[in-house]
């Protein structure tokens, strides 16, 4: 029992050192992006989101105009 709580303790105490130890480590490398050409073009566009748009617009149209209606008059 005893055993078990200096394991938690340890295991809180290494949670809680751990960030502040990361957060002090000097930085070896100051990283840089690469240049890129087509920096703007990296999203696709909105031509894929517009064609999946369409084709369940298309779909719901189809559903919506051959719905089966055919309800019965008398109660």
């Amino acid at each position: 029992m005893k055993s078990a709580k200096i394991a938690t303790a340890l295991a809180a105490a290494a949670l809680v050192t751990a960030p502040i130890a990361a957060q002090a480590a000097p930085v070896a490398i100051d990283r840089e992006a690469a240049p890129s050409a087509q920096n703007e073009e990296m999203g696709g566009g909105i031509g894929p989101a517009f064609i999946v748009i369409a084709i369940a617009a298309i779909g719901m149209a189809i559903l919506l105009l051959t719905d089966d209606d055919d309800d019965p008059i008398s109660a």
